[in-house]
């Protein structure tokens, strides 16, 4: 009786550690999945660091400023604290080095500064936008044209709640253009 009970304990043992095993294996699997979740978008990094500049200093691009907000999914309540993570094509350059990471205010609204984005494959110049809050991550676009700022079909079909506030806005000067672009975060 006492070899039964020696296999009885070393299987529940065992039993044990593969069970614990196994719930870490999957936490850690998940936790992975959260880090380095993939983009619809070319050249999205997770490790971007929190800046509202991206200007890189040595470029004679010209600026462009974005600012907005962000909405939850009903398209009405502003929402504070979203995380952002922006990045595009640097200018005159087929890499992604133009990246930062920015916070919404309480009015769910935030602002950027970065130089004029290069185009790829003959499409027109692109930033794009990852956003989180609390369990939602929303990826957006915003196609900037040689005199106004356009959005695809698909970012109409998840913001149209948003009515005219769905379209960005565009205004030239000399030295800079400013684009508004509001969206929702909805998953």
């Amino acid at each position: 009786m006492k070899n039964f009970d020696s296999s009885r304990r070393s299987f529940l043992g065992k039993s044990g550690a593969l069970v614990a095993g196994t719930a870490l294996l999957s936490s850690q699997v998940s936790f992975s999945n959260i880090i380095t979740e993939t983009s619809p978008f070319e050249g999205y990094n997770p490790y971007i660091d929190l800046k509202d500049d991206l200007r890189n200093g040595i470029s004679t691009a010209k600026s462009v400023i974005v600012r907005g907000k962000v909405y939850d999914s009903d398209g009405k309540t502003p929402l504070s604290n979203a995380t952002l993570e922006v990045w595009h094509l640097s200018p005159q350059s087929s890499k992604f080095d133009h990246r930062g990471k920015l916070i919404t205010n309480e009015q769910g609204e935030y602002k950027f500064i970065t130089d004029f984005p290069n185009n790829s494959n003959g499409k027109l110049p692109r930033i794009y936008f990852k956003t989180s809050h609390m369990c939602k991550v929303s990826f957006n676009e915003l196609i900037i044209g040689n005199r106004s700022a356009y959005i695809s079909g698909d970012h109409w079909v998840r913001n149209k709640v948003l009515n005219e506030s769905v379209f960005p806005s565009r205004k030239n000067t000399l030295i800079e253009t400013q684009i508004r672009f509001n969206y929702t975060i909805n998953n």
